[in-house]
């Protein structure tokens, strides 16, 4: 494939347009950014009883920094400080917790139970001190808890040791960890003991304080799986009312044992078959761009959700639709939407330049993964106007996410702006380019995806590179070591 542009050698919004152009892809980008309440970043947002005091918001940004017994650690405080820091009145979840030890995607992520309901509120605490010492005493940011269960990503005792809980046999994901156990598959009954532990989890979140929990349905982990679990028999697989039975009995138990909590949904809309490095255009231990897994005698497609089974590197948003239209019918209307999964096919759910130790190479330029995104997100939020939609995939932007930002929000392609990996190295960049003040462009997100591969090595996420509290600390002489051994 051809060079991709480096973002950071365009200087000026018109040269970004210009690219846009020439790549062929549709995002929204204003030439000049406005500030004060005139910007659409600053604009209130009021709808179903939800009150935002402006239009940013920040997503679950999980750290693999919390202790073993699933107690958040100082580096996970400093996070969640820095989120309250960012200015948005959206915080959504701002860490994946898990409802139980066995659901955990590693060692060391944060779990919700009752010997760790003093560290989350702490979190909770620090965060809304951090907003207060930023932006006044004024109107607060909605703060969530995102509720997950890392079903076939299970890893909860070591981190390069995969204790899968499945829904249903891959027959590529499957061979990626060995996995040929029956055991592995969850039973009706099994399932029925996470959705209590989801109820559990809930009422523990609004205990806390917290204003609202997402059931998570994103990136390839349990909530997922379900929508794609056509292959699966019983009342938890096949037609799609099975298939979000999951979601039903988990919402019921929410609305009846913690009914002033509110509920949100982040959502992978669309996804596609697995992707593998180009073995052909691999060589001296570097990883060539990313290519479908042969998938020619697996056609119709039956293993995935918002994906054209005849073509399944195609979008399908089809079911995606008839999901947000179960949401209206269960009053819920926060809505996450993203896409893929980070372990089979990052560059669709994460577009970066740079790839984590195990992806590949980006198979086409990032900006049309960033397009390919917010395209659907308009689409969908076209349909349900009413739904408060949070868009996600903007950190690859780089200098132009907030005039691609703005404009997303006044054209209305989108009710909130979420940041991810943004957020680690530049918290405050929405916030300062609504009010104004100058863009630090040393401290905007590169996408050199080392706040993915210290995971992936064991070791917390943060952005290495840019922000000095990781950059000098022993844990990036660790990091580096690991990708030196990698190599």
């Amino acid at each position: 494939m051809t060079s991709i542009l480096r973002l950071g050698a365009v200087k000026d919004v018109g040269r970004f347009l210009e690219h846009l152009q020439g790549l062929g892809v549709t995002i929204p980008c204003d030439r000049e950014l406005v500030s004060g309440a005139e910007s659409p970043l600053s604009w209130p947002l009021r709808r179903g009883g939800v009150e935002l005091g402006n239009r940013i918001a920040i997503q679950p940004m999980e750290g693999w920094d919390g202790l073993a017994d699933g107690n958040p650690s100082e580096h996970t405080l400093r996070r969640w400080r820095r989120f309250g820091n960012s200015g948005a009145k959206l915080i959504w979840g701002s860490e994946a917790v898990a409802v139980s030890h066995e659901g955990r995607a590693n060692p060391n992520q944060l779990v919700i139970a009752p010997h760790t309901y003093a560290g989350l509120a702490k979190l909770r605490v620090g965060l809304l001190e951090a907003h207060r010492e930023t932006c006044g005493a004024g109107d607060l940011p909605l703060v969530g808890l995102q509720l997950t269960h890392s079903g076939r990503y299970c890893r909860p005792n070591v981190h390069d040791r995969p204790e899968p809980k499945i829904l249903y046999h891959h027959p590529i994901l499957d061979r990626r960890v060995g996995l040929t156990a029956e055991s592995a598959l969850l039973t009706d009954g099994e399932i029925g003991g996470i959705v209590e532990d989801f109820h559990r989890a809930a009422r523990a979140a609004a205990d806390l304080g917290f204003d609202f929990v997402d059931v998570k349905h994103c990136h390839g982990y349990l909530g997922h799986e379900f929508l794609g679990a056509h292959t699966r028999p019983g009342k938890y697989g096949g037609v799609f009312e099975n298939r979000t039975r999951f979601l039903r009995e988990v919402v019921a138990g929410i609305r009846a044992g913690a009914p002033g909590l509110r509920i949100g949904v982040r959502l992978s809309a669309f996804d596609t078959v697995p992707y593998r490095p180009d073995p052909a255009l691999s060589s001296s231990g570097k990883m060539g761009p990313g290519i479908p897994e042969p998938h020619a005698d697996l056609i119709p497609y039956r293993w995935g959700f918002g994906v054209n089974s005849n073509c399944p590197t195609e979008i399908d948003l089809t079911e995606a639709k008839q999901f947000l239209k179960l949401l209206e019918e269960l009053g819920i209307s926060l809505v996450n939407l993203t896409a893929g999964s980070p372990y089979y096919n990052p560059h669709v759910q994460r577009p970066a330049l740079y790839p984590p130790s195990d992806g590949y190479q980006p198979p086409e330029d990032p900006l049309i993964g960033v397009a390919r995104q917010m395209v659907a997100v308009r689409e969908l939020k076209a349909e349900f106007p009413n739904l408060i939609v949070m868009g996600t995939g903007y950190s690859y932007l780089q200098d132009f996410l907030p005039h691609v930002a703005q404009a997303a929000v006044r054209e209305g392609w989108v009710d909130l702006v979420g940041l991810g990996r943004m957020t680690l190295s530049y918290p405050g960049i929405l916030s300062d380019a609504a009010e104004g003040r100058t863009i630090q462009h040393r401290l905007v997100c590169r996408t050199f995806s080392d706040c993915t591969t210290a995971p992936r090595m064991g070791l917390p996420s943060g952005c290495y590179p840019l922000d000095e509290y990781y950059k000098i600390s022993e844990m990036a002489g660790q990091l580096k070591l690991a990708k030196a051994r990698r190599a």
